[in-house]
This record gives C-alpha cells, structure tokens and sequence, in this order.
C-alpha cells in the first residue's frame, strides 16, 4: 500500500488523505457499538467507538486480512462536537484496538443510525495483498 501525500500538503492529523493498493478487495458494512449477539453494553460514544471497531478487526480477522490492510474508513457519527470534543480519547482507542493510522478516512455528522442507541457506524475498505 502506498500513501497518497503531495508535495507540499500539510500532513493529515489522524488519517491519510488517500492510499493506492492492489489486492483482494474485502468491503465491511457499517459496524456499530454492539456486541456480538446485537446487544449494546454502553450508550458512551467512546465505548461504543471502541465496540464498533472491535467488530471491524473481527471481521477483517475472518476475511484472513488485518487493520493494516485497511485503505478507507467512513464514519457516520449523530453528534460531531462530542466526537470532537472526545477526539484524543477516540484516537487512543482506535490504536488500541487497530494499531495504525495509513488509511483514507471520511467522518460525516448524520441526524440519525437506523438502530437507536447507535452513535457511530464504521464502513471499512480493506484490500488484502495478494500473498
């Protein structure tokens, strides 16, 4: 994988601004903040953000991929001034949970998540290297 940054461009803080890769495409729906058996145990965006990214390397885990094979991400978040207010402890847990940042990442406000309780949902792009 490669990371997209042009000359001159002052360096994204958390993101990549794009990335080229070749591979097996492995395309995850939106995961949000509950657990295996669809339960929430947390109406905290934090937790929930924690929860949702679990379930993304689950399922990168089942793919035969891992976090680092991830080339985009997009969260759809019901408050952004709690996510921005939260923005260190939010980045703290992705690196625990997914250990890096190469990726091309869009965070987009909605009024709304089709579940209720759901702060967050992650859509993730991966593409496994061909090995």
């Amino acid at each position: 994988m490669k990371v997209l940054q042009p000359a001159g461009w002052a360096p994204p803080r958390g993101y990549a601004n794009g990335v080229v890769a070749s591979g097996e495409w492995v395309v995850l729906a939106g995961q949000i903040g509950w657990n295996a058996q669809c339960q929430f145990e947390s109406d905290d965006l934090v937790a929930q953000v924690r929860q949702a990214l679990a379930n993304v390397r689950a399922l990168l885990t089942e793919a035969g991929a891992v976090p680092e094979d991830m080339v985009r991400m997009t969260w759809y978040l019901t408050d952004k001034r709690e996510y921005l207010a939260r923005a260190r402890e939010i980045g703290a847990v992705y690196r625990e949970v997914l250990g890096h940042y190469a990726v091309a990442m869009t965070a987009i406000q909605v009024s709304a998540l089709i579940e209720d309780r759901a702060l967050v949902e992650i859509e993730v792009t991966a593409v496994k290297p061909l090995r």
